[in-house]
């Protein structure tokens, strides 16, 4: 018996009219980015490995997805003295080059889930040359660099495309997924973070969602490290901190120890880390608590700005204020390592789900690809946890569906014949339109259209044809009723 088929863990299909709603997603964030200027490119799917390695931090390269190099990926390879087992499985992968080979199932050893993992991670180096991108950011870092003679800066651009991680699924968490980014990159300047913020709020507003859009500052934090005696430790930090809402804060002080930081930094965290009040509360406290650091300070100042501009912070100066919640929360850090200033993440209020936008300033991530000093920020909305609340919520508006409008019967050669310029007409004035294919029985074509919820039905007979008319009926209601070429149309769009 042949295997039924199935796809991998941490992916989805989607029908037509999953498309249709995914659509509305991505229709709807790619109306807004160009209400604010921005413009779309597209990157590859898979990018070379030197490109990806290194940027996201230790956690980020295991997720990485490797391609095996085409041919005879092992010749001349020096493996690891004690390497732990390759699982290897007679298949077939698609490699550069077009042809097919035995490949290395690398969901536990090549993605570093397996014991040796710098080992394995060695050995990936050798046999891998290039890799699926794991966001949008750093492949739009490389084509800054790359096309830097074409963009005329600042350079607003946005892009929609699947990323893929290695990372084990779980509800709301996918190893192919959607981001749909808007990045700024060539201005040092705060309004861009405002801007971006404005585009957050308007996206779930237009969604129906209620959110909270939730902000902190890299600086603060390096100040934070810098207080507790722990400068050289940010990036432990950051991570075990960024990880408080999965794990709790037993376990995240708990990693902090086993990353070598002292029980009294720790003490010294804990009234930060669970700091409340309100934003202007919070940022007087982290005022009083970073007097002796100068970044520290630079970053409440990036954060107060931000607020005040979008009436977060007492009376902003713009005179708006926002739709959504905005909340400084100090144990946000966005893991990501090439963050330099302000970080955001937006959190659904009504359902449970993790982030559905991030985003943050990045001082300088073009720097490693030969071009430094270039400043950006971005953000990222979420498609696919996005589409689950809106499933979850049922917030789609009952126009987004691509469903057809209506159908016409088929009763032979001379009935197609006479039904396919009013088929035609249909189309053209907008109406998702069928001619059944096949002249089958009446009850078929009408089961067809039950199944697909197709509104109405046109028929024509030898009656009809004498006339020059159609019956229409409403498969709603039953009702039918003569009508001409242009009353369909009238009816059907009414």
């Amino acid at each position: 018996m042949a295997q039924k088929p199935s796809i991998p863990k941490g992916t989805r299909d989607f029908g037509p009219s999953e498309m249709a709603r995914r659509n509305y997603i991505f229709d709807t964030i790619r109306s807004v980015y160009a209400l604010y200027g921005f413009r779309q490119i597209e990157t590859p799917a898979m990018e070379n490995l030197n490109t990806l390695m290194g940027k996201y931090g230790e956690e980020g390269d295991k997720l990485l997805f490797k391609i095996l190099n085409s041919g005879d990926f092992l010749k001349g390879v020096k493996l690891p003295d004690s390497p732990p087992a390759l699982p290897v499985r007679e298949g077939a992968i698609t490699n550069d080059s077009g042809s097919t080979q035995p490949s290395i199932d690398s969901a536990p050893s090549l993605t570093g889930r397996a014991g040796g993992e710098s080992g394995l991670l060695r050995l990936a180096a050798q046999i891998c040359e290039k890799g699926l991108r794991y966001d949008l950011t750093v492949p739009f870092a490389r084509y800054v660099v790359q096309h830097r003679e074409e963009l005329t800066l600042p350079f607003r651009r946005f892009q929609i495309q699947p990323v893929w991680r290695a990372d084990r699924p779980q509800k709301g968490r996918y190893r192919e997924f959607y981001q749909c980014d808007a990045d700024v990159v060539g201005s040092d300047s705060l309004l861009n973070e405002v801007e971006l913020m404005q585009i957050v709020d308007e996206v779930f507003r237009r969604f129906g969602i209620r959110v909270c859009i939730k902000i902190n500052n890299r600086k603060i934090l390096t100040g934070i490290a810098e207080m507790i005696g722990q400068a050289d430790k940010i990036v432990d930090i950051t991570v075990a901190i960024d990880k408080l809402d999965k794990i709790g804060l037993d376990a995240v002080n708990a990693e902090l120890a086993e990353d070598g930081i002292p029980e009294e930094a720790i003490e010294k965290l804990q009234p930060i880390i669970k700091l409340n009040g309100t934003n202007e509360e919070k940022l007087a406290t982290m005022r009083e608590v970073l007097a002796d650091s100068e970044t520290g300070l630079k970053g409440c100042d990036e954060v107060a700005f931000v607020l005040k501009m979008l009436g977060a912070l007492g009376e902003g100066p713009v005179g708006g204020g926002l739709n959504a919640e905005m909340e400084l929360d100090l144990t946000l850090a966005r893991g990501l390592n090439y963050y330099t200033g302000c970080i955001f993440e937006v959190k659904a209020l009504d359902v449970e789900i993790g982030s559905i936008t991030g985003g943050g300033r990045y001082d300088n991530l073009t720097g490693i690809f030969g071009m430094p000093g270039l400043s950006g920020v971005g953000i990222s909305f979420g498609a696919d946890r996005i589409y689950d609340v809106l499933n979850q919520l049922d917030l789609y508006p009952k126009e987004v569906s691509t469903a057809t409008q209506l159908l016409f019967v088929n009763f032979g050669k001379a009935e197609a014949a006479y039904a396919f310029p009013a088929v035609a007409e249909c189309r053209k004035a907008g109406i998702r339109t069928e001619i059944y294919p096949d002249a089958a029985k009446m009850k078929k074509q009408m089961q067809y259209a039950n199944a697909r919820e197709i509104p109405f039905v046109a028929l024509a007979g030898e009656s009809e044809m004498a006339a020059g008319i159609f019956t229409l009926k409403n498969m709603q209601t039953g009702e039918q009723q003569a009508a001409t070429t242009a009353q369909i149309i009238a009816i059907v769009t009414a």
